[in-house]
């Protein structure tokens, strides 16, 4: 039910204390997804696959799934208590992750994971969903950012722990560690206490009778700023997660660095850059928006700009160029790796708030719900398995260096993004005109 009254909101640290415990939830999903870049070598070696069929295991097999059951879960948030919800799917994640840990084929595994998904499927929408009731729209984009550190916190953590585990200890007790820990996510999640949906709506959106997710997702699609803005993030994902998979291998391959290292390099540095980015570019929407409106969008297209010019240096980069470091090479590309993960987060926060300023209270997590769908089937389904599919393509002419001119493909998808975002801001400034949004 919707409230209009502030006298529902939370206490300061039960809001924040919320707030961590969904981006403590949020990082051990991811480091669930991205540790599966420092197996790509070691499964398709003990599996004899491909890279294409390592594409499919570490991306479209999982997003498929998610896809199917993400929308349904989308519904059940906007209907039901989101931590409760929350609680059941991180129990079932946390079983079905450790289950990855005990296959013992390539198409058992590529099960297992279907199965993660579905684990997996609510997380975003009732998370994104409860924050929006924690914290009013000028402090919004910041808190969303923090949230959404948790791919970039995870990529650290699987990138480098999960390197030195996967190296020392085998692929299998890799997922069996991420698993375990989030079954005690799920009890402190279970114990949390749901926030008034609606509280910061002013005018506070009028009660009605809960619609079909049918007809939610027609109204839904039928805002063309909403429906602009979910493209431009699942078209932007479809690169960035791509380059995020394989910058491990990228750099084994082209670099010709140990996995452990180039996994420690890739997750510290590309991941914790693209953090910092991501709570810079939170803080400084909060803060510029309330100045003029149109920052919200500028500052992703900044960001995709930028973006798009680092990736492509960072990829082009020379190999012979590098330091020594505690006597480790490490490549000067990393560079601009950094400065990459930096600018091409700046969407996130801005966009996600944007967002839930857009729809209504009762329809958010299914709004949110069709926004994760279509980034995780383009971002973590087509986007590693494409790349992958284009190295495979180009190994006939360009050998050990078909990884690299496929991760090129970042740079695309990212151009196409800030087309979107561009037809965003146009009804943006038509709206305006005629009132707000």
């Amino acid at each position: 039910m919707v409230t209009s009254s502030l006298t529902n909101v939370a206490p300061p640290w039960r809001r924040h204390g919320l707030l961590l415990l969904l981006t403590l939830l949020y990082t051990n999903t991811f480091i669930g997804r991205q540790i599966m870049a420092v197996m790509i070598e070691p499964i398709k070696y003990e599996f004899n696959a491909s890279d294409t069929a390592m594409g499919l295991v570490s991306g479209l097999a999982f997003a498929a799934v998610f896809a199917l059951f993400g929308l349904g879960a989308g519904r059940m948030a906007d209907r039901l208590p989101r931590t409760r919800i929350l609680a059941a799917c991180v129990l079932l994640w946390s079983a079905t992750t450790v289950l990855c840990g005990f296959t013992t084929g390539f198409i058992v595994l590529v099960m297992a994971r279907m199965l993660v998904a579905i684990g997996e499927s609510a997380v975003t929408p009732c998370s994104i969903s409860m924050i929006a009731d924690l914290y009013p729209v000028n402090r919004r984009a910041f808190a969303i950012s923090c949230y959404s550190t948790a791919p970039t916190l995870a990529a650290i953590i699987a990138m480098s722990v999960g390197a030195w585990l996967v190296e020392h200890y085998g692929w299998r007790t890799g997922f069996i560690a991420v698993g375990i820990p989030a079954s005690i996510i799920a009890i402190m999640m279970f114990l949390m206490r749901e926030p008034a949906r609606g509280t910061w709506d002013h005018p506070p959106a009028e009660p009605r009778a809960p619609l079909s997710l049918l007809a939610t997702l027609q109204s839904l699609w039928a805002i063309k700023p909403y429906r602009y803005l979910i493209l431009a993030a699942a078209v932007s994902t479809l690169g960035t997660n791509a380059f995020a998979m394989w910058n491990a291998t990228f750099l084994v391959r082209s670099h010709h660095l140990e996995l452990q290292q180039a996994g420690i390099l890739a997750g510290v540095v590309g991941g914790g850059s693209a953090a910092l980015g991501m709570l810079f570019s939170g803080w400084f929407t909060d803060r510029l928006i309330s100045a003029h409106p149109r920052w919200q969008l500028l500052i992703p297209q900044w960001g995709h700009l930028i973006g798009i010019a680092t990736m492509a240096t960072y990829l082009l980069w020379p190999t012979e160029n590098s330091w020594i470091l505690f006597g480790q090479r490490i490549p000067t590309a990393m560079i601009w790796c950094a400065l990459n993960g930096f600018f091409a987060v700046w969407w996130v926060g801005p966009c996600f708030s944007m967002i839930t300023r857009l729809v209504s209270p009762d329809s958010r997590a299914v709004a949110m719900a069709c926004q994760t769908v279509l980034v995780t089937l383009l971002g973590a389904g087509v986007g590693p398995l494409a790349v992958g599919a284009l190295s495979d393509l180009f190994i006939p002419t360009l050998l050990d260096e078909s990884l690299r001119y496929s991760l090129l493909l970042g740079c695309v998808s990212t151009a196409i993004a800030m087309v979107l975002l561009n037809n965003v801001a146009r009804l943006q400034r038509q709206a305006v005109a005629k009132g707000p949004i």
